[in-house]
């Protein structure tokens, strides 16, 4: 690489490093400093995501809908209810066991940071 292309590139990372600062000092509040590994995980997302768009969804329902194990989800919704993410309420229905789940108002404020974040990181590199 020649000594020009060189410092054309240096200069390029620069601006897009400055671009990605600029996002996060533009709206601060909207961008969290570090991504929240809590939800970033894929059947975390997804879970969180499904339950924000609905007012509760059944443990099979989430099963289905997520395309995954019982013992995964389970792992995950734990995690999430750990957090106090959602909620988790157990009943029967019948002699039926029902797990019904419910996006907190935490989770919810959790939910529209982690896609703030994810919308800033988008917009600083298509912008870089």
């Amino acid at each position: 690489m020649s000594k020009s292309s060189t410092v054309r590139h240096e200069h390029t990372a620069r601006e897009r490093s400055a671009a990605i600062g600029s996002v996060k000092g533009a709206s601060r509040e909207a961008v969290s400093p570090d991504l929240d590994r809590l939800i970033h995980e894929r059947i975390r997302l997804g879970i969180v995501s499904a339950l924000a768009v609905n007012r509760s969804l059944t443990f099979n329902e989430l099963k289905a809908l997520l395309k995954t194990t019982d013992g995964n989800l389970s792992v995950h919704a734990r995690r999430l209810e750990e957090a106090d993410y959602i909620l988790c309420e157990k009943s029967f229905d019948g002699r039926l066991p029902k797990t019904e789940y419910r996006l907190t108002a935490a989770g919810r404020k959790a939910l529209e940071r982690y896609l703030n974040h994810m919308e800033a990181l988008i917009r600083a590199t298509r912008e870089g």
